[in-house]
């Protein structure tokens, strides 16, 4: 069995937020119908081709799924759409602001006609305020919530290398609707789930908003070091670098002992807490570099280890298809798709995970209207 066995979402999805939602909620072994438009359907299938054919977001994003082609704009297949929600356990949708509304598919109409189901919107802005009807994308919320300014260099701001705006309103729709299903155990009823992209990143900004409380100044862009706790970052040995990380006092003090033999450097009044090693980073680093500099990666790992200082490699995508770690623990399985068999990651966790075939456009839509006793004027 998997925990959301027998609940049947159906989901108006395009790009990454919902798809990743609803991929989430497939995993746990909820029956997932993905209606998508006649025209290619979801619009993420035509980012890229290089899964073997086939969209890198898309197969992240969509497998376990059903696809069910439906043009909405024909009364007929608006009216299919209507009797699939009538069965559904949870409706998602991330189309443009309004679009839901101009079908008679708002969170008004569908509460009042099915009190069981769990309606979830996701958005740019949420429902209500000056911004509702504003378009939004991930790099765009990026940089509204605040999250450019702190990524980069201390001379150029810099986008996160994923669409992590998108992945944290996916996931923020994700947790509501399990505890939205939880409440339902118990009242009943439905519940109305409204997900802001710019909320989900204002969220996960609370560092830097706490840090900047009172008008103070922000975080300062730090590359690949930590802003504000040293030493913490990347530092060169002779055959690359590592990254490492000294989070106290007493790790501080097994650092220069064990890694940089200078046991004097725990006392230096310029580097004796971790305001002032932050204050002082430039001489500090030249310190380090001078000392790990001339030790080879396997030196400078084995006395990070021996100092118990955690560290980790910078590692390309090649590295992580073949990580250890990944490999020892059985994360990867092989999931079906137009283009073959294809490996995927298990997500996070040791529940009972379902995984099944990414779908091509409309490949369920006959079966589907079968079953569900829906016939369409040709």
């Amino acid at each position: 069995m998997h925990p959301l066995d027998g609940i049947l979402v159906v989901s108006l999805e395009q790009a990454i937020a919902a798809p990743f939602c609803t991929r989430q909620l497939a995993d746990l072994g909820a029956r997932v119908i993905k209606v998508e438009r006649p025209d290619g359907g979801d619009f993420a299938r035509a980012y890229d081709d290089r899964a073997r054919g086939l969209s890198s977001h898309f197969v992240w994003t969509n497998r376990s799924k059903e696809s069910l082609v439906l043009d909405l704009k024909q009364e007929g297949d608006l009216d299919a759409l209507r009797r699939l929600l009538a069965r559904a356990d949870v409706f998602v949708q991330n189309l443009a602001p309004g679009a839901v509304r101009r079908l008679g598919l708002g969170q008004e109409t569908l509460s009042a006609l099915h009190p069981r189901l769990i309606i979830c919107d996701i958005s740019g802005y949420g429902i209500g305020g000056p911004d509702e009807q504003r378009k939004a994308y991930d790099l765009l919320i990026q940089a509204e919530s605040g999250f450019l300014s702190l990524t980069g260099t201390p001379e150029e701001p810099c986008k996160a290398g994923l669409s992590i705006a998108d992945i944290a309103a996916g996931m923020y729709a994700y947790s509501n609707i399990l505890a939205a299903l939880f409440e339902r155990e118990r009242t009943g009823r439905g519940r109305h789930i409204d997900i802001s992209m710019l909320e989900a990143m204002a969220e996960w900004m609370g560092f830097p908003l706490n840090y900047a409380m009172d008008g103070a100044s922000p975080p300062p862009r730090a590359g690949a070091s930590h802003a504000t706790i040293f030493p913490y970052g990347p530092f060169a040995h002779a055959q690359g670098k590592v990254i490492l990380a000294v989070q106290n006092e007493r790790e501080w003090a097994s650092f220069c002992t064990m890694v940089l033999e200078r046991p004097d450097l725990v006392t230096d009044p310029r580097f004796d807490a971790n305001q002032r090693r932050s204050e002082n980073r430039e001489a500090l680093s030249a310190i380090i570099a001078n000392r790990l500099g001339t030790l080879s990666r396997d030196a400078v790992e084995g006395r990070l280890d021996a100092a118990r200082i955690a560290w980790a490699p910078i590692n390309t995508m090649a590295d992580l298809w073949d990580h250890r770690q990944l490999q020892a623990r059985d994360r990867w399985r092989e999931v079906g798709s137009e283009a073959g068999p294809l490996q995927c990651l298990l997500p996070p966790g040791r529940t009972a995970m379902r995984v099944a075939p990414v779908p091509a456009v409309g490949q369920h839509t006959d079966a589907i209207l079968r079953e569900f006793g829906i016939t369409r004027a040709v």
